[in-house]
Formats: structure tokens, sequence, C-alpha cells
């Protein structure tokens, strides 16, 4: 099985890579190959100027194409998820998470924001054909520590991380059950 994780952070490092980070080492202990992107691997003006053809774009759309699932992770800002992480979105095809298990994640600096993610990401993964949209994780700030070394979370968001994570996996393996006893 393959997973994407594509951190909309235009920080680096951020609260919400770390997130991104810690499920790359659970999965990784499942057998899952993850392959992580970051809004850091696009050049600017790729973005700004909708660039569809940018190298960095064509190589995500094939990563994309070969993956199982998808975790995306985005600070909130203003009640929103990432505005940079909407313009990369916005360059994918309609049809670019079709057939894909799709995990949410976000960090935000109040609890006040956890609503961000059904009420304003979800609707754009599930524009672009998401096989399944699960519950998201919303962690807010106090809940993640040292981001920019080793991250560590609070027991909380860590068992709210894991049963999530678990139900990812669950939904991964019944889509790669299912396409193998399609064939």
């Amino acid at each position: 099985m393959r997973v994407i994780t594509l951190a909309g952070s235009p920080r680096y490092p951020s609260r919400s890579t770390a997130l991104l980070t810690l499920c790359q080492a659970t999965l990784e202990k499942r057998g899952v190959e993850v392959i992580p992107w970051n809004l850091h691997n696009f050049q600017p003006e790729d973005l700004l100027y909708a660039r569809f053809d940018s190298p960095a774009l064509l190589a995500l759309k094939q990563d994309l194409e070969g993956a199982d699932g998808v975790i995306v992770a985005t600070p909130i800002y203003k009640a929103s998820f990432s505005g940079a992480l909407k313009t990369l979105l916005d360059l994918l095809p309609e049809r670019a998470l079709e057939h894909k298990v799709v995990l949410p994640l976000a960090t935000g600096g109040t609890v006040a924001h956890m609503l961000a993610v059904d009420y304003a990401l979800k609707p754009v993964l599930n524009a672009l054909k998401a096989q399944e949209v699960l519950h998201g994780v919303f962690a807010d700030d106090t809940q993640i520590s040292h981001y920019d070394r080793h991250p560590e979370v609070s027991p909380l968001l860590a068992s709210r991380l894991d049963e999530s994570l678990d139900t990812f996996w669950h939904a991964l393996s019944r889509r790669h059950h299912a396409l193998a006893t399609a064939v």
C-alpha cells in the first residue's frame, strides 16, 4: 500500500508537518510506503501563476495516481485551511483523489477553529472525488511541542491520532482487498 502525505503549511517546520511525521512513522511500521509532499516542493511562481505543467505538479499527480490514500495536514488561518494549500489543490485534476481514502488533519491556535476541517477542507477534498474522507483530527497548538526537532504530542492527541490512523489503515486495507479481488 502507498500513501501520500501532503503538508499544507507555508512554514517548515510546522505543527501540521509534525503530525504528518508521526503518521508516517506509524504507517511505515505497518508496512505502508509513505511518500511525503509539502508546499516547499513547489516553486511559488508555479502555484501563483497556475502552471499546470510544472515538474513538481506533474510528479505529484503521478504519485497520486499510484497512491491508495492521502493524509492532508494544514494549519487553520482565519477559520479556514491554508490558502497556499488551496492554491495547490486547485491545480490538481478534478478526479485527483478518485478511489483514494483521505484523512484530513489540522492545527490551530484555538479549538474554536475545529470545525474548519468539516466546513472548509472536506468539501474541497470531496470535490476532488475522494472515495472516502475520514473524520479529521484537529489539534490546538498547545497539544504539539518541539515540532521543530522531535515532535511530541499530548496523550489525548496521541490517542485521537492513533485511533484515526487505525481507521485509515482499515479503510486502506478494505480498498486494497477490494482491488485485489477484482483482478
